[in-house]
């Protein structure tokens, strides 16, 4: 398992995680916010009275309204990233990494109604009469003109089908499930199988019913899991008023400089804060991914732009709304730089060459570079380590979760190990999984999240919110991927290729619920950087048709409710 996640690594490094992803990401967004005029600020207004359904028309074409096909898209975005996203881009770049969601998602705004406009516009209906839409289909029916010539781009279209499908089990899928399960197995100690089994069930009931008894379900799933969250959220921070200015203060103060070590966080560098919190900015949002226009393909509208408006919405409520809470929620009660016990994911363990201390000046910037650059006087240790009553002997230092982990007793089968490990290149060998480690050190994801949410008049019952709102976000983001798969899916192979996939996804749901976090989380990354790249290829390549899609819209609006009369 290491080997692999190492392997994923590696490749999500040249991708997703490299810095030229995140620069083509923001820049997209900057792009199209001044080629169109900053329409995520001009038309939020528009946005708010066309998902009330005031421009609706009788006799408009599509599967759900315009509210529906809203919270089915929120409910694909608003998941595991704005619970334990948000506290692994925190836990990697430290608070500055909000800062750069916040700037992900503003600029999304503006991607998030460009990809729905042109995946609405050329949206098709399959042969059992469903709506089937998507980037896939503009890329696929757009009049692409390259030097004066019509140029065909179905091919760009396959390869973000088949990412899409790919994308549906690392984005949608794995980390959700993952996420529940291992937030229910700390909270209530329900068996990880167990907790797959049961909601591998439920996803099957659902999502064989299609996109219309999706929407039913994430209609009613979607505001009921907001409030129990927010609600959890605001007590927390409540709670420790003392610290809110100083929380929000943070997250701007360290966007240039970096965030010091403090508490067991060893620091991050401006590179670092920016790259995570840009990437798990788009895990959280979306934004130019194409997987929200899927789910808006299917929304009653005679004019694609009064669906992109729509759109505008979503990273405003996801990243803006729901995870500026969630990192103020996570800074404020201090959880985030504090070392606590849990039992070490041996994904995130690396046992070093030597004693280092974190509480010595010297050592801290010696483990600060071999954290971030990999460099410096600290090396991995390889050879047996010699274990006697759960205490290591050897000169070692067991770090864990990007920190320096304090009392670590080891186990094999539940009991005080004494013998010796192999250790290769400060790897683990877990001899079958017989063999972990417990101590003090950072945690992240899902697990910082919940103990965060046990700093309140709540007490340790503020466990319980996490775990249901996990449970709910992540429950209705993995029916709503199912949904943006098999529309890959039938574009591929045709409708009848459905079945196959929604029995492989619902397969994938259980086995993801007792598998590794980190690997699920490295895979994920991949898979949406697969997705986003041919994606902001397309939406930049049809530029012109977008501004002449939203100018026409408004000239026809104006004649159309006069009373609403609005300038272009």
């Amino acid at each position: 398992m290491q080997n692999l996640n190492e392997i994923l690594s590696l490749i999500d490094g040249f991708i997703g995680g490299s810095d030229w992803f995140v620069f083509a990401l923001l820049a997209s967004g900057a792009f199209f916010t001044i080629y169109l005029g900053f329409p995520q600020i001009r038309y939020f207004g528009h946005a708010i009275k066309a998902v009330m359904g005031k421009f609706d028309k009788a006799g408009d074409s599509g599967d759900t309204s315009h509210f529906g096909a809203l919270t089915t898209a929120l409910s694909g975005t608003v998941g595991t990233g704005n619970i334990a996203g948000v506290a692994l881009a925190i836990h990697l770049g430290g608070p500055a990494a909000l800062f750069w969601m916040l700037v992900t998602a503003f600029l999304g705004m503006t991607t998030k109604f460009v990809e729905v406009t042109l995946s609405h516009k050329y949206r098709e209906f399959d042969e059992k009469g469903n709506v089937a839409g998507g980037p896939m289909y503009y890329m696929k029916n757009a009049n692409f003109i390259f030097f004066g010539k019509n140029v065909n781009l179905k091919w760009l279209a396959v390869i973000f089908a088949i990412a899409t499908v790919l994308s549906s089990f690392g984005t949608g899928n794995l980390p959700q499930v993952n996420s529940i399960s291992d937030s229910l197995f700390t909270t209530f100690r329900i068996d990880k199988m167990l907790t797959g089994a049961i909601l591998a069930v439920l996803l099957g009931l659902v999502i064989i019913g299609g996109i219309k008894r999706i929407v039913k379900v994430t209609e009613r799933l979607v505001p009921t899991m907001a409030f129990i969250y927010l609600i959890g959220a605001l007590l927390v921070i409540g709670y420790n008023y003392e610290n809110i200015i100083p929380s929000f203060l943070s997250i701007f103060t360290d966007v240039f400089t970096g965030t010091a070590a403090v508490g067991g966080f060893l620091g991050a560098n401006f590179t670092y804060a920016f790259n995570r919190g840009v990437n798990r900015g788009l895990f959280s949002n979306e934004a130019g991914q194409g997987s929200a226009p899927i789910a808006h393909a299917a929304a009653k509208a005679h004019e694609p732009v009064s669906e992109g408006v729509v759109a505008i919405l979503e990273p405003f409520i996801d990243t803006i709304i729901i995870c500026t809470i969630t990192g103020l929620v996570l800074l404020s009660s201090g959880a985030w730089n504090e070392k606590l016990n849990n039992r070490f994911e041996l994904t995130d363990l690396k046992i070093l060459d030597g004693t280092w201390s974190d509480k010595n000046t010297e050592d801290q910037q010696h483990l600060h570079d071999y954290l971030l650059h990999g460099t410096g006087n600290i090396e991995n240790f390889t050879g047996d380590m010699e274990v006697a009553n759960g205490l290591i002997v050897n000169e070692v230092t067991v770090f864990h979760a990007r920190s320096v982990a304090d009392n670590v007793v080891v186990y094999k089968n539940n009991e005080l190990y004494n013998g010796n490990i192999s250790v290769a290149n400060g790897n683990i060998n877990d001899q079958g999984g017989q063999i972990y480690l417990r101590g003090e050190s950072l945690v992240h994801s899902a697990p910082l999240t919940t103990r965060a949410f046990t700093r309140s008049i709540l007490g340790d019952y503020g466990k319980y919110i996490v775990s249901i709102g996990l449970l709910l976000f992540a429950f209705s983001t993995t029916i709503s991927w199912s949904y943006y798969g098999d529309r890959a899916m039938t574009f591929l192979f045709g409708a009848k290729s459905v079945i196959y996939y929604r029995i492989v996804y619902v397969i994938g749901f259980f086995v993801a619920s007792f598998a590794d976090t980190t690997i699920i989380w490295t895979l994920s990354g991949i898979t949406i950087a697969l997705m986003t790249l041919p994606n902001l290829l397309g939406i930049f390549w049809l530029r012109s048709d977008m501004k002449r899609t939203v100018k026409d819209y408004w000239a026809q609006f104006n004649d159309e409710f006069p009373d609403h009369k609005k300038k272009k």
